[in-house]
């Protein structure tokens, strides 16, 4: 008997000593993957530069459908004719609500609707704007219901300012947006700021494949870890709707006072970047995390 409670007592303390291996082990890898992320010889990781653009993709696509469901009415009323755009497909419901000063729309995506570059969307976008479509610009209010991209969960709203032409003759929208995402791993981000979004070719074709879009601005990012970063545009990030990412122009990006550069290539369909931290290195980065 005595023997026995020996060995139990032995097996016991073994098991304590695993145990506490494996948790140092765990914490270890913890400390040394946070201090990569926190490095401070880099503005920004990899990691959060994914998660980074993940976000800024989302509002991207969003602010897109906006201004192609405003554009069918914008067109419409134009030339007179029915103009229907075919970027969103037969599994998307739209509802026009019309009052004495508004216009409500309500996208519906339903419990999950693929659109033609691929993403997966459900839940609802709602838009509000003026009635009046001979206003050359006006203010579209947007906001999101239990929505979701690519399964990521996404809260906040936006107002777009919309031109009918601006200085180069080309419908432009600008967005003051605020959103918060979360992943389903349980991660979490947000960003608040304005992008500029000129629509430079395709408008008024019918056909989502060639429309093109300039975008510029300026946005405050806090990632998954806490950081605060400053993203900025300093070459127009150029996105064609054939593509699912930007395929070219330069993003600052600053934490701190330290600033990296992100180059999106030269015009290539690709989800590669050229990271550039603050020392000059220059990295290639993949700014999806499920492709490698």
């Amino acid at each position: 008997m005595k023997k026995n409670l020996e060995q139990m007592n032995l097996v016991r303390v073994s098991s304590m000593l695993v145990a506490m291996l494996l948790l140092t082990v765990v914490s270890c890898s913890k400390e040394e993957n946070a201090a990569e992320e926190l490095s401070s010889e880099e503005v920004i990781s990899s990691t959060e530069l994914q998660f980074s653009d993940e976000a800024e993709m989302i509002s991207e696509e969003v602010t897109t459908i906006a201004e192609d469901v405003y554009a069918a009415d914008e067109i419409t009323f134009m030339s007179k004719f029915d103009y229907v755009s075919d970027y969103l497909p037969d599994c998307v419901t739209i509802t026009t609500v019309v009052t004495d000063t508004t216009r409500e729309k309500t996208i519906d995506f339903g419990e999950g609707c693929e659109l033609p570059n691929g993403n997966v969307l459900s839940g609802i976008i709602q838009l509000s704007y003026t009635k009046d479509m001979e206003i050359a610009s006006k203010s579209i209010a947007l906001t999101l219901e239990n929505f979701t991209f690519n399964a990521v969960a996404v809260e906040g709203s936006a107002d777009i300012l919309r031109v009918r032409s601006n200085e180069n003759g080309n419908p432009q929208g600008t967005a003051n947006a605020s959103f918060t995402a979360t992943w389903p791993e349980g991660d979490t981000a947000s960003f608040e700021g304005t992008r500029t979004r000129e629509w430079i070719e395709g408008y008024g074709s019918g056909f989502w494949g060639d429309n093109v879009f300039l975008i510029t601005g300026k946005r405050t990012y806090v990632g998954i870890l806490g950081n605060v970063f400053v993203k900025e545009v300093i070459t127009p990030l150029r996105r064609e709707m054939s593509c699912r990412f930007i395929v070219s122009g330069v993003l600052e990006i600053s934490r701190n006072d330290n600033t990296a550069s992100l180059d999106f290539g030269d015009g290539s369909c690709d989800a590669k970047g050229i990271l550039t931290q603050p020392d000059g290195t220059e990295k290639e980065v993949f700014l999806r995390r499920f492709l490698k």
